[in-house]
């Protein structure tokens, strides 16, 4: 552990269960690097993710974005590439774009979106881009015909929440240099979309912990109580 690291630990008491607003803080206080720190969200859920019916898995447009400048691709043709150019995506194609990505490993990009009948062409980056967590999916919109409010909605701060195999679901909520006051909205706008995702199949205490962090600081506790209040 460095030294900032062990630093910033002195100003938490494990012991605590702290709001959110107390934590945010704290996780700013103590994001000590020299770059705009991330403010990492991390909830364990009372989930198996083993079992396909107690998934959690969706995207919510976080209100103050994620301080982070997004490029996003999307396999399109014709009509569609068009206004996916028009809307502002980064980079626009299909067969040449799936080449680049398989012969020159390619991944200038954060997102993906594709059109529905450009599926089958993207099916075969599944390996690539599935392990990296780039594979687009319908449950997160980036599976459309709508290229523009896709690509609208991930430029202004859509993020994409998923559990773990360890039933954690870990999300960026913005930047060290963010207000706490907009970190917080970020924070209670994911929560209660993590809480609207609960599966029917889940049984007892659904959100188990939530804890925050910056990229090098870290994990501070939250009442999970708290979390809405």
């Amino acid at each position: 552990m460095g030294k900032n690291y062990i630093e910033s630990a002195k100003l938490i008491d494990k012991s605590v269960l702290y709001t959110p607003e107390e934590a945010l803080e704290l996780a700013v206080k103590t994001a000590k690097a020299k770059f705009d720190e991330t403010i990492e969200l991390h909830v364990r859920l009372g989930v198996d993710p083993r079992h396909a019916d107690q998934q959690v898995r969706g995207a919510v447009v976080l209100p103050n974005g994620t301080g982070k400048t997004v490029k996003v691709l999307v396999f399109a043709k014709g009509d569609k590439a068009k206004e996916a150019e028009a809307a502002g995506a980064d980079f626009v194609g299909a067969e040449d774009m799936i080449e680049k990505i398989q012969k020159e490993n390619w991944f200038g990009f954060d997102v993906v979106v594709a059109t529905p009948d450009m599926m089958g062409l993207v099916g075969r980056l599944g390996r690539v881009l599935g392990p990296r967590g780039l594979m687009p999916n319908p449950k997160s919109g980036t599976v459309t015909f709508d290229v523009t409010k896709a690509i609208a909605e991930i430029k202004a701060g859509k993020v994409e929440y998923r559990v773990d195999k360890t039933a954690i679901v870990h999300v960026p909520i913005g930047k060290k240099s963010f207000e706490v006051s907009k970190l917080a909205e970020n924070f209670r706008t994911l929560m209660e979309a993590l809480i609207k995702a609960k599966p029917a199949a889940a049984k007892g205490q659904y959100v188990k912990s939530v804890s925050v962090s910056s990229t090098m600081g870290p994990g501070i506790k939250i009442n999970s109580t708290k979390v809405l209040d």
